[in-house]
């Protein structure tokens, strides 16, 4: 958390309101996951051409290099023409002439990094193992089927791993095992074509829809406008366990897989 849905909607929050902004100074606070890369002194002056995202990554295009911003498992983005006073979780500003960009992080498990292109060895080593986009043409399901079927672990543990497909987080790997009723534990490399197909669709239905909802707000989060998401009012089984099955009404079950919790249904996940 924030996962891919709440991070697209960040980037939709603001891209078109900071779209041609010149930056006229920026400012770091405590040290955040990664290094900025660059003394902060040179952001100033750099125009923001567009944002966009790759993953859980918004890349910030700038008319020379880019700005890549992690939001870690607390943190929120930010962008008014009047904000508050800096708080003590507030670790990174940019100051432009159409608004500031604010990071909030109080775990600092996020990141800004200054990379000169996408192709630089800074951006790479970020975003260069990273599976399709789940909400693009590019992700197909036959080539979707097939790097499963070269995977061995829990199917869970595969997509949240991000190298087959990006950005299905542990709620919304919850969500979409359900919807295609596979267990999580199913090895992935066991998942027939059918099977995937379904796996395939429920991703992009779950994303889209989660996306649709303004993300979801289990604490803190909120877009760049302080909005909250709504979609965590629809989850099947994500944070239900011990409560009824929407479908069978058997209890929802939780298991540790990793580090994280894993929510699903015995009855209709096989």
């Amino acid at each position: 958390m924030p996962e891919l849905p709440e991070v697209e909607v960040t980037r939709l929050s603001f891209a078109s309101r900071i779209a041609g902004a010149r930056i006229a100074s920026a400012q770091m606070g405590k040290p955040l996951r990664w290094p900025l890369g660059v003394p902060v002194q040179q952001l100033a002056g750099r125009v923001v051409r567009a944002v966009r995202r790759r993953g859980k990554y918004l890349l910030l295009d700038l008319d020379d290099g880019l700005l890549l911003i992690h939001l870690g498992m607390s943190g929120s983005l930010s962008f008014t023409s009047s904000p508050q006073a800096l708080g003590k979780h507030d670790h990174f500003e940019l100051i432009t002439h159409q608004g500031i960009l604010r990071l909030h992080d109080p775990r600092r498990f996020g990141a800004v990094v200054f990379a000169p292109s996408e192709d630089s060895a800074v951006a790479q080593k970020l975003l260069g193992k990273l599976g399709v986009e789940p909400l693009t043409d590019a992700f197909e399901a036959r080539s979707f089927h097939a790097g499963l079927k070269q995977r061995h672990s829990p199917i869970k543990q595969v997509l949240l791993a991000g190298e087959v497909v990006v950005g299905v987080g542990n709620i919304y790997a919850c969500e979409v095992l359900f919807l295609a009723g596979i267990r999580p534990t199913l090895r992935a490399d066991r998942l027939s074509f059918p099977r995937a197909l379904k796996l395939h669709a429920a991703i992009q239905k779950v994303l889209a829809r989660a996306v649709a909802q303004g993300g979801s707000t289990l604490k803190d989060f909120s877009n760049a406008s302080g909005e909250a998401g709504h979609f965590q009012l629809e989850a099947h089984v994500y944070g239900r366990a011990g409560l009824a099955c929407h479908g069978c009404g058997t209890p929802i079950k939780m298991i540790r897989q990793g580090q994280r919790s894993t929510f699903f249904c015995r009855t209709c996940q096989r």
